[in-house]
């Protein structure tokens, strides 16, 4: 068994703040035991303006939040999924969200760029997000080999597609980390029941670090962040504020699980 950790913030719109109070929550999950961290969507901007990540936006494997990111990695000695940064796009107008994992070396082993864009309004608020307005959507899951198992990577919005968690499923994933900034609204309707459902139809574990309270744009983020099992179970959950939740990622019980309750194998409609 391995500890894993999922870092929740309430990010500003100073990258500088942001990456001090990252560091001291990774080091307070490493000294918990953690050996798996994961941080949340926009974990070194949560910008005024939704422009405001275009002018940070660095080139893939050069800038400061790399940089962070790496040194955190080798510094602690654990595998890093570095929630989302925006890296450079096609569009000079845009960014790609972009999940970046680091070894225990503090080398970049994998990059998902986030594919589902939120686009939508919140009834109960009205709330409008236009994330295509700024962000260049990615296209395909990823998949990798780890010390803790088959690990994918979802942020978001890409939660309410199961059929992009069944594309990850096709490559035996047995862990999904999902990093995100689900709204407060959302968030209280729809945020652990799909993460639930998510676990128990893959038979996988879910790592889900989230945003938590407010932000200086007027934003507020339901935070929530938890860790659940395969069958289904919540393992751990931090409410709201900054902080961390930890648990065991037990192989043998996912494997135990997947050979009691077969149902991966009695699909009938596969997708592509």
């Amino acid at each position: 068994m391995s500890i894993c950790a999922a870092i929740q913030m309430a990010s500003s719109p100073y990258v500088a703040s942001n990456l001090l109070e990252a560091e001291k929550l990774i080091s307070e999950a490493v000294k918990a035991g953690a050996k798996l961290i994961a941080l949340p969507e926009n974990f070194a901007l949560m910008g005024v303006d939704e422009f405001d990540k275009v002018k940070i936006r660095e080139q893939e494997g050069v800038g400061t939040i790399q940089d962070f990111l790496s040194e955190m990695a080798k510094k602690h000695a654990v595998w890093l999924v570095g929630g989302t940064i925006p890296l450079v796009a096609k569009d000079n107008e845009k960014v790609r969200a972009a999940c970046l994992i680091y070894n225990d070396q503090g080398v970049n082993v994998a990059r998902y760029d986030k594919v589902h864009l939120f686009d939508v309004s919140v009834p109960e608020t009205g709330e409008e997000y236009r994330e295509s307005d700024s962000i260049e959507n990615g296209a395909e899951p990823v998949v990798i080999d780890t010390p803790f198992g088959r690990l994918g990577i979802a942020v978001c919005y890409d939660l309410r597609f199961p059929e992009f968690f069944r594309k990850m499923q096709k490559q035996n994933v047995e862990i999904v980390v999902v990093p995100s900034a689900f709204t407060a609204e959302t968030g209280a309707a729809h945020w652990e029941v799909l993460l639930r459902a998510r676990a128990i139809e893959n038979l996988c574990y879910i790592i889900a670090p989230n945003q938590g309270g407010f932000h200086l744009n007027g934003r507020k983020t339901f935070g929530h962040s938890m860790i659940i099992d395969p069958w289904g179970g919540v393992l751990d959950c931090y409410k709201t504020g900054a902080g961390y939740v930890s648990a065991d990622l037990d192989q043998q019980r996912l494997e135990k699980i997947r050979v009691s309750f077969p149902v991966l194998e009695h699909r009938r409609f596969c997708c592509q």
